[in-house]
């Protein structure tokens, strides 16, 4: 299986470049709608997908910025991507197997450790920017965003007033930091992961008594469904992407956990990350379901659906109300008219026998 087919070189191309430039600590400065590389003001990174170094006249796509930052092959390169994204090659050979594990240790000692601190955004007093975005833009209830403000799960940082929400292990500890813009004056909203942080955790929240987990990709989908759904008793995990490094930390953290539910995105390469994300899972012992979100690209998409048709269905049952109520009120009022002619008229000819 040497080429790549044209669905895998897309997600290679796809990886989130701030992203990968945190995965390689490289420490990057927001620059109006650009991010720029620190100690290199010649390059830029636009919009989160490609990149250009002025000063010696080069760039291209994330495969590029591998390529050109480790020194790897083309296909080395796609192959670290395919893995950083969490897509799973099937049928690979034994020899490209060993390659992928190369090309791992290459990047990981080419990457300096410990050169960025994992330091947490300052958090803002209140969360006024929070709850706007998240009630009016994804729909979600306040009672969900309370839940998860009081678990501990997300807070608004400052100055940007970012939504950052928070990985844990075991002991409560914060190892894993994702931020996600709510205002944005260039259109695009700010996503990326606090740099430093340890990919192998994902946002999560655990209860001992239950055995199941809820995976998912993005942690605004795990609030859409457990608003949905009403379930504020079965664990969660999120990925942050589709690779299941977390899931596996979390497993192992965790030993009570006997189910997996894989709740991905609707799209194709969630359905076909999930369907072999379950075979790896079931073949591991666990019991494994796929639970897909029914309408829409992925879980809010489907509660955004819901609530608004849902409110536009109470609109229209109240116009239908109203309707009603102002024809019986019609109806009423005819009936009195009719009732006054006809007293007039009995009045009339009651008066003229009399005379």
């Amino acid at each position: 299986m040497a080429a790549f087919s044209e669905e895998e070189l897309n997600i290679a191309k796809s990886v989130d470049l701030v992203d990968l430039a945190s995965a390689m600590h490289i420490p990057l400065k927001r620059k109006g709608r650009y991010f720029q590389v620190e100690g290199m003001d010649s390059l830029m990174i636009f919009n989160r997908s490609s990149w250009y170094r002025y000063s010696q006249s080069v760039g291209g796509s994330t495969i590029d910025f591998l390529m050109y930052f480790n020194n790897l092959t083309f296909k080395e390169s796609v192959s670290w991507l395919l893995d950083f994204a969490g897509y799973i090659r099937m049928d690979i050979s034994k020899q490209e197997a060993s390659d992928s594990r190369k090309v791992k240790e290459t990047v990981h000692k080419r990457v300096p450790e410990g050169k960025v601190p994992f330091v947490l955004p300052e958090k803002s007093k209140n969360c006024r920017g929070l709850y706007a975005y998240l009630v009016k833009r994804r729909k979600l209830s306040k009672e969900v965003i309370r839940y998860w403000l009081e678990k501990g799960l997300m807070y608004e940082s400052l100055p940007y007033h970012n939504i950052v929400f928070l990985g844990k292990d075991a002991d409560g500890n914060v190892k894993f930091a994702s931020q996600r813009g709510i205002r944005d004056a260039y259109g695009k909203p700010f996503k990326g992961d606090v740099p430093g942080n340890d990919k192998q955790y994902g946002v999560n929240l655990v209860y001992p008594d239950c055995q199941e987990v809820n995976v998912y990709e993005a942690a605004i989908d795990s609030m859409s469904d457990m608003d949905f759904r009403r379930d504020f008793k079965t664990n969660i995990l999120v990925l942050g992407m589709v690779s299941d490094g977390p899931l596996q930390k979390f497993l192992k953290e965790q030993p009570h956990i006997k189910k997996i539910a894989f709740c991905l995105d609707n799209d194709l390469p969630g359905r076909i990350s999930a369907k072999k994300l379950a075979e790896k899972y079931v073949l591991a012992g666990y019991e494994v379901t796929v639970r897909l979100p029914p309408f829409g690209k992925d879980y809010n998409a489907f509660l955004q659906y819901e609530r608004e048709n849902r409110a536009l269905w109470n609109q229209l049952n109240r116009s239908k109300r109203i309707q009603c109520v102002n024809v019986r009120e019609t109806e009423e009022i005819s009936e009195k008219a009719e009732n006054r002619r006809c007293n007039r008229k009995n009045m009339r000819q009651r008066s003229a026998m009399a005379r």
